[in-house]
Formats: C-alpha cells, sequence, structure tokens
C-alpha cells in the first residue's frame, strides 16, 4: 500500500466519484457521506505520503511498471505534499460547510470529487501530456460545479468558464506539442536534459514555452486573460465559489512553476532573459489591474475575484524573478491565498445568508448580526493586505527581498502599490461592517436566514481565520519543503 500511495491520491477521489451516480438510482442524498470518506481517506493517505516524502526523499511510481522516459511517471517531492496536503485540508474545510450550505445533489459530490482527482493528479504528475490530462478533468469538473448554481447566470459563467479555459487548454497541448517535436519525449525529468541539448535558443524550444505559459496562465487567470474569474466566483454557489477560488488557480500557478523549474530550468531563463522578462512584465501588470479593478467593485465577491487577479500576479512573479527567496515567498503566498481567499468567499457566503448583504453598501452596519462571521472576513481581509504576522505579509515580505537581491526594481514598486490598494479596498469594507449606519433593515431578511447556518459552516471560517495568522510560523518548514524538490535553484 505504502508502495501505491502516490497513484491512490489519484484513484481513490475518482473510484468516490462514480458512487453517488450509482446511489442515485436508489438515494437522493448520500453524496456528501461518500465525499467526506473519500476526502478523509485522501487526507490520511496524503499524510502518509508526507511522511515518506519527509523521512525518505522524492518518491517516484512509474504507472503500470512502464519506466520512465517511455511510461508515465508520477513524482512527490517537497512541494509536491505541500499542495496535496493543501489539497485534503481544503476540501475537507468546503465539505465542512457544504453540510448545510449546500448543494445536496449526488452530482455536485461527484464533480466536486473529480475535481479533487484532477487537483491532485496536476501535482503529483511527471509528466507534461498527463498534466494536461489531469488539466482536463479539473476544467471539466470546475465547470460542472459552476453550472450547479440555480439560476442563468450559473449557467452563463460556466460557459464562459469552459470556452476560455479550453482556449487555454489547447494552448497548453500545442506548446507540449512543439516540445515533443523539438525532444520526442514527454517526462518532466527527460525533458530537461533534452530541451538544454536541443538549444534554449531553438526556435521549436521558445515556441514551446511560450504556449506552455500562454495556456497555464489563462488557467492562474492573470490580467488580461482573467476574465472567466469573476463570473464564475460570483455567480456559482458559496460552496463552489470558496473550492475553486481556495485550489483551481492555485494547482494552476503550482504547475507554471513545477514546469517553470523542472522542464525548462533556471538555466532557461538565464540563457533567455526576454522570457524571464515578460513573464515578470504581464505579472506586474496583473498586480496592478487586479488591484484596480478590484477597487472599483461594488459587488464583494467579484471584488475578492479582481484581487484574486493581482495576488496571483505577486505570486507569479514570485516564480519568474527565480531566486531562491522570491521562490519562497511566491510558495507562501501561494498556500495563504488558498486559506485566505477560499476563507473570504464562505464569509461572504454566511454574511448574505444572515443578513441579505452582497455589496460594499450593503455591508454597512451589519457586524452585529453576524459578529462571527465579519470578524473572521476582518481579520482573513487584514492578512491578505499583509498586515504583520499573518500569512499574507510573510508572502510578500520575501518576494520583496528576493526582487530587491535580484535588483527587480519595478516588481518591488509595484508590490508596494498593489498593498496600498489591497488596503483600500478592505478597509472600505471594513469601515462599512464596523462604522457605517445600517443600510439592510433586518426586516428585509427573510425569516429563516439565521437558520439557514450551521456552526459546522461558521467554524470554517474561523479556522481559515486562525490559520492566515497562524501559517506565518511555517514559512521555515515551507523553506525546507523547496529544498526537497526535484529542482534546484541556484541563483546568485
Amino acid at each position: 500500500m505504502i508502495d501505491h500511495l502516490i497513484v491512490l491520491l489519484v484513484v481513490l477521489p475518482i473510484l468516490g466519484a462514480a458512487v453517488p451516480p450509482l446511489a442515485s438510482l436508489r438515494y437522493d442524498r448520500v453524496g456528501w457521506a461518500v465525499a467526506t470518506a473519500t476526502a478523509l481517506g485522501h487526507a490520511a493517505m496524503a499524510g502518509a505520503l508526507a511522511w515518506t516524502v519527509w523521512t525518505d526523499g522524492v518518491v517516484r511510481y512509474a504507472v503500470g511498471g512502464f519506466v520512465a522516459p517511455y511510461g508515465i511517471e508520477l513524482v512527490a517531492d517537497g512541494l509536491t505534499i505541500l499542495l496535496v496536503a493543501l489539497i485534503s485540508a481544503v476540501s475537507l474545510g468546503v465539505l465542512a460547510y457544504a453540510r448545510h450550505a449546500g448543494p445536496h445533489e449526488n452530482s455536485f459530490y461527484s464533480q466536486f470529487l473529480l475535481l479533487v482527482a484532477g487537483l491532485s493528479g496536476m501535482t503529483v504528475t511527471g509528466d507534461v501530456f498527463n498534466l494536461y490530462v489531469f488539466l482536463e478533468i479539473t476544467g471539466l469538473a470546475a465547470y460542472g460545479l459552476v453550472a450547479s448554481g440555480p439560476g442563468a447566470r450559473s449557467a452563463v459563467a460556466a460557459l464562459k468558464y469552459l470556452i476560455i479555459g479550453t482556449i487555454g487548454a489547447s494552448l497548453y497541448l500545442l506548446g507540449v506539442g512543439y516540445a515533443l517535436a523539438a525532444t520526442g519525449t514527454l517526462n518532466m525529468a527527460d525533458l530537461s536534459d533534452k530541451l538544454a541539448a536541443a538549444g534554449y535558443d531553438s526556435t521549436l524550444v521558445l515556441t514551446a514555452f511560450g504556449l506552455i505559459v500562454a495556456g497555464l496562465l489563462v488557467k492562474v487567470a492573470l490580467f488580461p486573460i482573467h476574465t472567466w474569474q469573476p463570473d464564475a466566483y460570483a455567480d456559482s454557489p458559496d460552496s463552489v465559489s470558496a473550492f475553486i477560488s481556495a485550489l483551481v488557480s492555485t494547482v494552476s500557478a503550482y504547475a507554471l512553476a513545477r514546469v517553470l523549474f523542472s522542464v525548462f530550468t533556471v538555466d532557461f531563463l538565464e540563457a533567455v532573459p526576454i522570457a524571464r522578462q515578460a513573464l515578470v512584465a504581464v505579472a506586474c501588470v496583473s498586480i496592478v489591474a487586479g488591484s484596480a479593478l478590484a477597487v472599483a467593485q461594488s459587488d464583494v465577491q467579484r471584488m475578492l475575484a479582481y484581487s484574486s487577479v493581482s495576488q496571483f500576479g505577486l505570486v507569479i512573479a514570485g516564480f519568474a524573478i527565480a531566486t531562491p527567496l522570491a521562490v519562497v515567498g511566491a510558495t507562501v503566498h501561494l498556500v495563504g491565498h488558498a486559506v485566505m481567499k477560499g476563507g473570504l468567499f464562505a464569509a461572504t457566503g454566511i454574511i448574505e445568508r444572515k443578513t441579505g448583504a452582497t455589496t460594499v453598501g450593503g455591508y454597512a452596519g451589519i457586524a452585529g448580526r453576524a459578529p462571527a462571521a465579519t470578524g473572521a472576513f476582518t481579520l482573513l481581509a487584514l492578512a491578505m493586505v499583509g498586515v504583520p504576522p499573518a500569512v499574507g505579509f510573510m508572502g510578500k515580505w520575501y518576494i520583496v527581498l528576493g526582487a530587491v537581491n535580484a535588483g527587480s526594481w519595478p516588481v518591488v514598486a509595484v508590490l508596494l502599490a498593489s498593498t496600498l490598494l489591497t488596503l483600500a479596498y478592505f478597509a472600505r469594507l471594513a469601515e462599512r461592517l464596523y462604522f457605517a449606519e445600517a443600510t439592510i433593515a433586518p426586516e428585509a431578511v427573510a425569516a429563516d436566514g439565521g437558520e439557514r447556518v450551521s456552526t459546522a459552516m461558521i467554524v470554517t471560517v474561523v479556522v481559515a481565520a486562525v490559520l492566515a495568522v497562524g501559517l506565518a510560523a511555517a514559512v521555515p518548514v515551507i523553506d525546507q519543503l523547496i529544498d526537497m524538490t526535484v529542482f534546484e535553484l541556484m541563483l546568485q
């Protein structure tokens, strides 16, 4: 069993996803129980795999016994187990939230588990084509989850997500084709050597890099290819918003880092400086544009969605700078953002259920009606701004240090400007919550509004708020996990 842990992380949720549709022939609502049992098994295996990697080093698994580079290889290293643990933790948190919040249909939980399988596969794969397969599984499951909302707006958001997501996946696959033409292999480790042998200035290699990165940036949702994200986040059920905002772009950004460092390597970025400069430029534009668009929003969930465009710009900038400090900062911010943004979306769902408020104006004076949710929301918002000692501060601090050491002063300036803009839109919300006069009367809220919020939902957002502060203490561990990866970051 220990030898097969890494493949079972993918197989278990796929098998679990097959159960709810079959159970629907007789039972209407067994999906949550099946999903929870599967997620608990996934978490147990993730913990066992993490312990194995921590004690024994990198784990490699040849699917079907066909060794690389001809077979499909799964790889678990320090960064892998960090992301796998994040997927398990967020999945369990969202399931606790969704137990009362819904959706309750068996089909929802089948798609939920497929998304867990796709995300897990993206995390452990050591093959660029297999990454495409799991990218598509993740996308298809996410489209279905977004469409699970009750209104037509959810269907439209899912359709937009599907169209743009398909373009991104197609660009990625086309880039993989160019890489295969240049090297004759799809295994990440083998590609790393053969791309260097083919020459980093080769037209095929440069084209492969551009297409692969462009495709993954669509999935990450950097400006200006972010347009699917605000609708997908704002028009889907709050359980779905919390889940996909925490994990989908997060794992896509991890996949980009994996391809950047394990396939093309830091040597490629040094040999082709224009590639690094272009990636940094796109990230900086996304940081500023996302923050500016967030400031302009009146709908809170859309504001949070545009905030993600900015925050992932920070993450990609850290990876593009590619110094050890910058990569540590990008990884810390990647994990911290998943916790903070998932908690923020869950908190907005509770606030809407308790008070009916969805806009910045509607948040005026409602802190007393949902004290736990608004308190957690405020703490998470402060962490997102980067108030010490929260994880948001630690991620930004390391990215700034890495940028300074690399002489990338535009990134430093953009990050500081972005922090001020982030403070602007979150401070405006905090002021409305606690100091403005209420604009929504309690009588205007449905009589059963308070009954729709369970203790588990409250506990979920409170735990997220606590983790947003406590994860800052895990920075040394994350630094050590990065040192245990299969790639090396050896820059001056």
